[in-house]
């Protein structure tokens, strides 16, 4: 898998005065544009179109201060539809307009050129299995929040939160199959991954039941799903497991995720200082 992505970097560098067809890139990864997404955005920690984007400004701003061109045929070359386009999204990289980099030779940022390799740490294995599951609801209470990578998802907390303890207790009771009891479902994300885009959570329960009126309800397809499980502090544990998965267990399996909701059963220890994690990751054998 990491041979494939770093054709598919090899094929982004000749695009970039050009077109990069997305679709392309996920033909010679031999994978879905939807995995490709979420696979770049783990490994490199930015996604796809972020990457793709600093790296013409990177070479757009060597040709600016290079000086041999008008800036509008630069802006042209690297995308952009007008000048004005171009020097904002010049300036958001770089601190200066491309005017003023050209005249004053002012300091720039710039995107190295990205490659994977792979790297041994440790010698632990990751606790997963794979599960085929029939047709299923997620019945519960929903908001639509942003995604955070790292730390505490404050408007999740929130929600929760607000949530009465009794309709809570209600709710569990709907619950009749794994993964049992009160879940919390994450559904509809920005195939980026970008911090801050936002995604539908569920506060809920796996069911085969009608929702009741004043709940939300999701229908989830028949399919496979790959199951981790991990113990320690949340929510570090769990964002560890989500990176760990994307880094390490995808690029050594057969599998590549398809589009579905992301399940999160988490049991606190007595304590509340750390959890019990199963997390349900929607996949499909490799190159289907």
């Amino acid at each position: 898998m990491l041979e494939r992505l770093n054709h598919v970097m090899d094929r982004i560098e000749q695009g970039l005065d050009g077109t990069v067809d997305v679709e392309e890139l996920a033909r010679i990864a031999a994978t879905s544009v939807y995995h490709l997404r979420r696979m770049f955005s783990a490994l490199a920690g930015m996604p796809l179109s972020e990457y793709v984007r600093r790296r013409r400004l990177t070479l757009a701003a060597a040709e600016v201060v290079a000086g041999r061109e008008a800036l509008l045929d630069i802006a042209v070359r690297y995308g952009y539809g007008s000048g004005e386009a171009f020097a904002r999204a010049f300036r958001a990289m770089h601190g200066v307009g491309p005017g003023e980099a050209r005249r004053t030779g002012a300091p720039l940022s710039s995107q190295p050129r990205m490659s994977f390799r792979l790297v041994i740490e440790g010698s632990g294995s990751m606790r997963h299995r794979i599960v085929e599951k029939p047709e299923f609801g997620v019945v519960g209470f929903k908001a639509r929040v942003p995604l955070v990578h790292a730390g505490p998802n404050h408007a999740i907390m929130d929600f929760v939160r607000g949530i009465d303890k009794e309709e809570l207790a209600r709710l569990a009771k709907l619950s009749d199959q794994a993964p049992e009891g009160v879940v919390a479902v994450c559904d509809d994300l920005d195939p980026s991954r970008a911090e801050g885009t936002e995604l539908d959570y569920y506060q809920g329960v796996v069911t085969s039941a009608p929702a009741p009126d004043h709940l939300a309800s999701l229908a989830v397809p028949a399919g496979t799903w790959a199951v981790f499980t991990v113990s320690g502090p949340m929510p570090e544990a769990v964002q560890l497991l989500w990176r760990d998965v994307f880094t390490q267990w995808f690029p050594s399996n057969p599998y590549a995720s398809r589009p579905g909701p992301e399940i999160l059963r988490v049991r606190p220890t007595p304590d509340g200082t750390e959890a019990d994690c199963e997390l349900w990751l929607p996949v499909e054998e490799a190159g289907r």
